[in-house]
């Protein structure tokens, strides 16, 4: 199905997700800004009243027609989610941007990597663009700045926050620390473990979360964006009990030898944020609210000269949706 030339109309699945709000309110301040949006998402978000462009509006169910017209379908929600629909998303026309990893390995897929919109183009003739998570960008990012100075091995562990499983996990880590601290039974109904004051490798098995199938799509997306450079890195993801964004620990292993000096430049040059302070401490909350992946300094490893060691950290929802809308608007160019 063809879809008008002129079309402004943007439908975006999973509203209610925070992923989807925070997309939603970057391309209202985007050259989107104007356009027209459709608000969908599962049965048990349909009805909350929420807004759009300033105006009031109603997430809506998906039904049949609520695609028609779509210059551009985001994905948003869970990975079921867009599974269900992913197929009438495309029947409509409309170039779809999944953000839920769910079409990561469809047919004529094109995972887009670029943070900063340079260096990747896109191609005019795919309509289904994946945009990775932000383990997965910060790793094509790393990839992409130390694989051109001898990158020979890349080992990263990234320490996942709770808003990855919506307001609920963000209201379970609150409920919980406040039970704790008043020495009360926590209850755990998102992530069947006490994920308050602990660090974890997995989730209780009644947990609709799953720690190993989030490290298979980051190992998959970084399995992709290591296609371009040769080195594949291996990948860790735990359980850290902080809201928001991902924090992270890299070891790499460069030859020739570089310093620090050169490393910082090289970096920087890539598109890292080093906050101004280099002595003050970095976590999750320098970068929460930015697009930047944010570095501290490299240090050498003691025992090894070409081996660096790199902590850093990446907003787990305005890292992929700054990502989708300058695609978006590379799309429309």
């Amino acid at each position: 199905m063809s879809i008008p030339r002129d079309s402004q109309r943007i439908v975006i699945a999973g509203a209610s997700s925070l992923l989807g709000a925070e997309l939603k309110s970057l391309l209202e301040e985007s050259r989107f800004a104007g356009w027209d949006f459709s608000l969908l998402d599962e049965e048990v978000a349909v009805g909350t009243l929420t807004e759009a462009a300033g105006e009031p509006a109603v997430i809506l169910p998906v039904e049949e027609g609520s695609f028609t017209r779509a210059k551009f379908i985001f994905f948003t929600g869970s990975a079921a989610f867009t599974e269900r629909n992913l197929s009438a998303a495309r029947q409509s026309g409309a170039t779809v941007i999944d953000l839920s990893g769910a079409a990561l390995n469809s047919p004529g897929t094109r995972v887009w990597f670029a943070v900063d919109g340079a260096g990747h183009d896109v191609h005019e003739s795919k309509t289904l663009y994946v945009i990775p998570s932000a383990p997965g960008l910060t790793t094509a990012k790393i990839l992409d700045a130390l694989g051109p100075i001898g990158l020979s091995r890349l080992s990263l562990i990234f320490f996942r926050p709770v808003s990855e499983a919506g307001r609920h996990g963000i209201e379970e880590l609150e409920s919980q620390t406040t039970q704790l601290l008043s020495f009360q039974s926590a209850g755990q109904p998102v992530f069947d473990t006490q994920i308050a004051f602990n660090l974890l490798d997995r989730y209780g098995p009644a947990s609709g979360e799953n720690l190993q199938s989030v490290r298979a799509r980051i190992r998959s997306e970084a399995g992709i964006a290591a296609g371009r450079n040769l080195v594949k890195p291996s990948i860790q993801v735990l359980h850290a009990p902080v809201f928001y964004a991902y924090t992270f620990v890299a070891i790499a292993e460069i030859n020739p030898p570089q310093s620090q000096d050169a490393l910082v430049t090289i970096c920087r040059k890539a598109g890292f944020a080093f906050d101004a302070e280099a002595s003050a401490p970095l976590g999750n909350l320098n970068a929460s609210g930015d697009s930047a992946v944010h570095l501290a300094v490299p240090e050498s490893d003691p025992a090894q000269s070409n081996t660096w060691w790199l902590w850093g950290a990446a907003d787990n929802l305005r890292l992929p949706a700054s990502t989708a809308v300058k695609l978006a608007e590379k799309l429309v160019e």
